[in-house]
């Protein structure tokens, strides 16, 4: 085999192993070390956005972090919602967050990964930007995948 089929073949092969945790999770849910459902609820909403309660990542063979199942509990017909991750340091301190990502559930098994390679024990919540204020606060229903 040549060089740069070799590294074809490297990157293909690369590739689909970082895609494999969440679609196989998606196809099989009860797989040993698939990611696991949580639906955190609201804890408080700030700048903009609300954020959940703190989640920790189970001891698993899931390393991604991903939602699904979102949904407007005041326009079911929207199912799309920008998301970040607000990691909380063990020590304390301020929280590290992730780039926000434009996230739609276009069916039930669909996941739109938001961090990748988490360890075991992490501690994070999910935020998302709120559309609208008024007449109440926009409530975004959603399930992460940790």
């Amino acid at each position: 085999m040549n060089r740069t089929a070799s590294i074809g073949t490297v990157l293909a092969v690369a590739g689909a192993a970082v895609l494999a945790p969440v679609t196989a999770a998606a196809a099989h849910p009860s797989t040993h070390g698939a990611c696991a459902p949580a639906r955190p609820g609201n804890s408080f909403y700030a700048g903009g956005r609300i954020a959940s309660t703190p989640v920790t990542v189970p001891k698993s063979g899931c390393s991604t972090i991903a939602v699904s199942h979102i949904r407007d509990t005041r326009h079911p017909d929207d199912n799309c919602q920008t998301f970040l991750l607000a990691f909380l340091p063990p020590q304390g301190g301020d929280p590290t967050y992730t780039e926000p990502v434009q996230a739609c559930s276009t069916s039930p098994r669909h996941r739109t990964v938001l961090a990748t390679d988490v360890p075991d024990g992490t501690v994070f919540r999910v935020l998302y930007q709120v559309d609208y204020i008024e007449p109440d606060t926009q409530t975004v229903r959603y399930t992460v995948w940790r």
